[in-house]
């Protein structure tokens, strides 16, 4: 079978024959639909990686279950899924509290002296990112790492809630707890960024701020539901803040989805008195915020994966996909092959494009 693998970081992908292994007790072989390209994988091609090379990135996919381990019952062959970017072991102190996207992951993965879920031809084990490596025809994982779904939704767009979806509506609705009235700004209106502007549309905000410097991606928010938009390229963000919230001094929570020093900077910037920012963009750097707002108890935190349970909150947000509150369709900025995929991160790395979707002709 056919994947994308790199094998230098920073590198390009290159598309190769991979073999993949034997289903164990708990693992499942899934057919991929569609894999969406996210920030996060275009990080390990463009930054650096922390991960065994040669890897198969991606980990925002559907697919359909080609077979399953003896032990599994909750999928069956021919059940319709979602890979959950973050999976779940369901037995560390994280997982029976809640909070399993900080899930330890013990015995989620083969060992380094087990024969590898996925191989080169020549026998070279790949690593997955997150465990899945959905650049792939197929792949090999373990059953706590995939969601059932119903097979009516369309794959293509279900694809969509393995991670840009749930990581932005989940930040808004999960991390930050958004309440009703509330004033948002939401910096970076990308693949994560409408999603934060979506919760907050959900959560029943008043004022949705969107912030970008790319005027075309200002424009989607408003269809996404922002009620007021800053191009940051073009306008001092502090004094068009002033004129959109006259007296409040600033928001109530700001939502960080670009994943640079300045961004994060900003999110804080933009609080009012006992305001939240969330930084939800991949960033691996340092960024500095002033100590005195804090006695005014502002606040700055972090999301991983917007603080979801993923096989609930997957099925609430198809729920309200179904009822027409949620976009999926408008997302999708254009369907790629596998071979297009260096393509793909390359218009990613420029801006000013939602989500782009490998689809494998099935």
């Amino acid at each position: 079978m056919k994947a994308a693998v790199l094998f230098e970081s920073p590198g390009a992908l290159s598309i190769e024959d991979v073999q993949i292994g034997e289903v164990r007790r708990h693992e499942v072989r899934v057919r991929i639909a569609a894999s969406g390209l996210c920030h996060s994988d275009l990080h390990h091609l463009h930054r650096g990686t922390y991960m065994a090379l040669p890897m198969i990135p991606g980990h925002e996919a559907s697919g359909v279950v080609e077979a399953v381990g003896a032990d599994v019952s909750y999928l069956a062959e021919g059940d319709h899924v979602i890979t959950a970017c973050r999976a779940f072991c369901g037995r560390c102190e994280y997982c029976l509290t809640g909070r399993s996207t900080l899930c330890l992951q013990v015995g989620l993965r083969r060992g380094p002296d087990d024969d590898p879920r996925v191989a080169l031809l020549d026998g070279r084990p790949c690593s997955q990112i997150g465990g899945l490596g959905t650049f792939s025809e197929e792949i090999l994982v373990h059953e706590n790492a995939l969601v059932k779904i119903d097979k009516d939704v369309p794959l293509d767009r279900a694809a969509l809630l393995g991670c840009g979806v749930i990581t932005g509506v989940g930040a808004v609705i999960r991390t930050a707890k958004v309440a009703a009235g509330s004033n948002v700004a939401v910096i970076g209106c990308g693949g994560v960024g409408l999603n934060c502007i979506q919760g907050a549309v959900l959560a029943g905000a008043n004022h949705v701020i969107a912030v970008d410097v790319h005027a075309n991606m200002l424009e989607l928010a408003k269809q996404f539901g922002a009620t007021d938009t800053i191009n940051s390229a073009t306008e001092d963000v502090q004094e068009r803040l002033a004129e959109i919230l006259p007296g409040y001094g600033g928001v109530d929570h700001a939502f960080e989805a670009v994943g640079r020093k300045e961004t994060c900077e900003l999110s804080f910037a933009m609080l009012r008195r006992g305001g939240t920012a969330t930084v939800v963009g991949v960033y691996d750097g340092t960024f500095e915020v002033p100590a005195l707002p804090l006695l005014d108890e502002r606040r700055i935190q972090g999301s991983m994966f917007g603080s979801v349970d993923f096989r609930r909150d997957m099925a609430f947000l198809l729920d309200l996909y179904h009822a027409g509150r949620l976009k999926l369709d408008e997302l999708i900025s254009d369907r790629l092959s596998l071979e297009q995929v260096n393509d793909g991160f390359e218009r990613l790395a420029k801006g000013g494009v939602t989500r782009s979707l490998v689809v494998f002709p099935h």
